[in-house]
């Protein structure tokens, strides 16, 4: 498993502290992590802007500028789905965490027991989580549930993927994209892939997803009945 986790603290001693805990942890646990570390809130939510696929999120409640709870806020106002942790002097700020459902808070120095299983119940979550894609769109990257997907479709030089909310254009091959997907997903064409999900018909020329009605390949047919009565 490899974990996307971010430090914000404009505490260098603190960011140090963590990170050396951090590399431990993954270690003990057999897996690999991809670590950010951040002097600031406004540093963090500039790269934000181009990166939000975090899982895991530790950050100081009492910073210059914004606030720790100030930032995940803004956080789960854009629907980021990652764990918080929280890392403070004080826990007076403790009922402020509820608001944006806040996994744990650390008080400093950080212990390595309590930052272990405060990142145990973390993995543990993203263990439970649902089929996820990582995207690059628009110039940020993404992490895309397959539950929203309902169709991708494949232009000369990148894809497209159609959601329940909007639509990313992606440079990539539409063959590459379908290898990320799971089983809940039909090659229907050389030029679509569908949710078996979202099917609401079969025909032997078409897959009609809700009011989208997309071609499907003559002789795929009998497959996609099959995958789609296993994966229902």
């Amino acid at each position: 498993m490899n974990i996307k986790i971010a430090i914000c603290d404009d505490e260098p001693e603190q960011i140090n502290n963590i990170l050396s805990l951090l590399y431990e942890w993954t270690e003990k646990n057999g897996c690999t992590a991809e670590i950010s570390t951040f002097p600031s809130a406004e540093a963090f939510l500039f790269m934000y802007e181009e990166n939000k696929a975090y899982d895991i999120l530790l950050l100081d409640i009492q910073m210059k500028g914004i606030s720790g709870i100030e930032l995940a806020k803004k956080l789960r106002g854009d629907n980021i789905r990652a764990s918080i942790i929280f890392i403070t002097s004080y826990f007076e700020y403790a009922g402020d965490g509820y608001d944006v459902e806040a996994l744990n808070f650390l008080t400093k120095p950080v212990q390595k027991d309590k930052l272990f299983t405060a990142l145990d119940r973390a993995k543990k979550r993203l263990e439970c989580e649902p089929p996820y894609v990582i995207i690059s769109s628009g110039g940020e990257t993404l992490k895309i549930y397959e539950s929203e997907i309902i169709y991708v479709e494949s232009f000369l030089h990148y894809i497209c993927v159609h959601t329940n909310s909007c639509e990313y254009k992606l440079k990539e091959n539409i063959s590459d994209f379908e290898k990320k997907l799971s089983r809940d997903f039909f090659r229907v064409h050389r030029s679509y892939i569908a949710s078996l999900k979202k099917i609401t018909k079969i025909t032997r020329r078409t897959v009609t997803l809700g009011d989208i009605e997309l071609p499907l390949s003559r002789e795929k047919y009998d497959e996609i009945n099959m995958a789609f009565i296993e994966r229902n």
